[in-house]
């Protein structure tokens, strides 16, 4: 099989590699489109601890299933399904609260494992999700329902005004989870054209925080009080202090992004406003079903959310540009069909 290789950073390649040997308990998928996110820009240039290489790359999949599934009558042969690539120990303390996203030994495809850039991958059926959607649609599923867990931490409801700090791919996914449940939502970034796919997502509103005050624009669209949920995506210490400076009394807060330095809160308002801070990690099935049935009703603009298709050949290159410049690609998906 071919497949891409990241060597080490800065170096990836495709190369031949082994065939994929399938346990009894497993399904053998052809990959048909892979997407690249951050954490793949990441491991590129060295930033993620969690990549040992070399590393095959690749969590965000749509593939075909290859042989019938026995007593399984939806993954027959030529089925479309995307995945979640995520392991869970089902021992853990995470696992035995049912919230195996946040699995202590968790292991994600393309990272701590072998991931999908390759042409056929081996996975068990209970990570795999058949529906009636485009490649370019399945594909995008896994990368949106990172947002979309983010508002179900929030416990987002019709009746909350959503702040989002961040409308990257995970950012732009929880723009979409709020938008769908219909909440107002208030996307926040500093790039116009990142707003402008937002508003097509769901938002209701935008702030450019280069040429508006977040203060000031937050009070104005919330009659003074401070959106209900705050969805940082970005990872900055100065989006983490502003999520619990902005949020409303008794507000919720909702990290995605992590920082990569430490940060200096003033904890006293933690207390005054007795807020809710909560992390966010991964997802659970039942935010891939939420994103499936988002984009079975056509409600999220696939084509405008989609920089590239590029063929295997083509990645390197394109993982090198990417990391020379980032604000030039929003997705970039990879073709193996």
């Amino acid at each position: 099989m071919q497949a891409l290789i990241l060597k080490h950073p800065g170096a990836a390649v495709v190369e031949t590699v082994k065939d994929i040997s399938v346990n009894e308990e497993e399904i053998l998928l052809k990959v048909k489109r892979v997407g690249l996110c951050g954490s793949d820009l990441n491991s590129y240039r060295g930033k993620n601890p969690l990549v040992q290489f070399p590393r095959i790359l690749g969590h965000e999949v749509a593939a075909t299933i290859v042989h019938d599934t026995p007593g399984r009558p939806d993954l027959v042969a030529g089925t479309n399904v995307t995945l979640s690539p995520y392991t869970s120990c089902g021992r853990c303390a995470s696992c035995r609260r049912g919230r195996s996203n946040a699995c202590r030994f968790n292991q994600t495809l393309g990272v701590q494992r072998d991931g999908a850039l390759t042409e056929y991958i081996a996975v068990v059926p209970d990570k795999l999700y058949p529906a009636s959607l485009s490649l370019k649609e399945l594909c995008l599923v896994e990368p949106l329902t990172v947002g979309f867990h983010a508002v179900a931490r929030g416990r987002v409801t019709k009746q909350d005004t959503v702040a989002i700090v961040g409308c990257g791919g995970v950012g732009l996914g929880s723009v979409a989870a709020s938008g769908f449940i219909g909440a107002r939502t208030i996307a926040i970034d500093v790039d116009d054209q990142k707003l402008q796919l937002a508003r097509k997502a769901g938002a209701t509103d935008t702030i450019n925080t280069t040429q508006e005050s977040l203060h000031e624009r937050l009070l104005k669209y919330t009659a003074g009080h401070g959106p209900d949920v705050i969805i940082e995506a970005i990872g900055l210490p100065a989006t983490f202090r502003a999520a619990v400076e902005e949020v409303a009394f008794t507000g919720r807060v909702v990290y995605i992004g992590y920082a990569k330095e430490p940060v200096a809160y003033e904890t006293r308002l933690f207390v005054q406003k007795e807020l809710d801070i909560l992390g966010s990690r991964n997802a659970l099935p039942e935010d891939f079903h939420a994103v499936i049935q988002m984009l079975e009703q056509g409600r999220f603009p696939v084509d405008d959310a989609v920089t590239a298709v590029i063929s295997l050949e083509e990645a390197p290159e394109i993982l090198a540009a990417w990391s020379s410049n980032p604000s030039q690609f929003s997705k970039i998906m990879i073709r193996l069909d």
